[in-house]
């Protein structure tokens, strides 16, 4: 197995949840070549699901230093620094990955973190934003449901998650959402 067939095998280890073989693999290849960013992202991936965010944090930022201007590194750091609770490190981190490749990843992300700092009267707008230019992201569809949802509005959230549905039939999150509230599909 060649280098690419060996770090496409560690991603679909670790999208089937065998976190174990999903580390050795990212360590194998970065023996084989210590300068593979891709490598260290995929160990920073696995640290991020083991929850281990010093290690996360170090593996993505080898990543970054080997290959700078990649949007999904400063959206995984950014997320990585968002559950350590350094919150302007991680809008910046968005805000990077935004502007080098206006990723749907960051802009959710960088809304869940405008309602973790007490900024939900800018958090719905931008979302809406989002929506209007983004209208199939079924994503962006379902973050609006959840927060209408937690503000009482369930009625008015059922939309949003039919909407996601329209988008996205096979979408599990908004199914169940919608069978909370008595909606099957």
């Amino acid at each position: 197995m060649n280098f690419e067939e060996k770090l496409n095998k560690g991603f679909e280890l670790l999208r089937e949840k065998e976190i174990d073989y999903a580390l050795d693999v990212a360590r194998e290849l970065q023996k084989e070549d210590p300068e593979s960013h891709e490598a260290h992202y995929l160990e920073a991936l696995v640290m991020q699901q083991l929850n281990q965010y010093e290690e996360a944090t170090k593996a993505i930022q080898k990543a970054l230093e080997i290959e700078g201007d990649n949007a999904a590194y400063y959206n995984l750091r950014g997320n990585v620094r968002m559950q350590v609770e350094k919150l302007d490190e991680a809008e910046e981190d968005f805000d990077r990955a935004i502007e080098l490749n206006d990723t749907p990843a960051a802009h959710r992300n960088k809304v869940m973190l405008m309602l973790m700092t007490d900024r939900g009267q800018d958090a719905i707008p931008y979302l809406i934003k989002r929506i209007k230019e983004s209208p199939q992201d079924p994503e962006n569809w379902i973050l609006m449901g959840d927060m209408i949802k937690k503000g009482g509005q369930e009625d008015k959230a059922r939309t949003y998650y039919e909407q996601a549905l329209k988008i996205d039939p096979d979408n599990d999150y908004a199914r169940r959402q919608l069978e909370e509230e008595g909606d099957v599909f």
